[in-house]
């Protein structure tokens, strides 16, 4: 998935019906684990809000209410600094 895909226009947060943000793999994730282990090495769908993170399995976002997993705050920060300035939640007068 890329981050000018259609979907990621229509696709929403199960729980709050919000928009999401796309995720792509931690730089460096497949050589480490580190923060988020696993799901820092692949591509996921955001919720900031809610602090809620979903998986993308062969290319299709796993968006169950039971898939989503919640994010502790300080991987929350490192979250936000990997979404595109462009569509950034807290970045006044961009797309949501």
């Amino acid at each position: 998935m890329n981050p000018d895909d259609p979907l990621l226009r229509i696709l929403a947060c199960p729980l709050d019906k919000g928009p999401l943000h796309l995720l792509p793999p931690a730089p460096g994730a497949d050589r480490e684990e580190g923060t988020g282990g696993r799901a820092a090495r692949e591509e996921s769908l955001y919720n900031p809000r809610l602090r809620r993170r979903y998986p993308i399995v062969d290319g299709i976002p796993q968006l169950l209410p039971s898939s989503g997993e919640q994010v502790p705050d300080e991987e929350h920060e490192e979250l936000l600094t990997r979404i595109s300035p462009a569509h950034r939640p807290d970045t006044p007068g961009t797309a949501p």
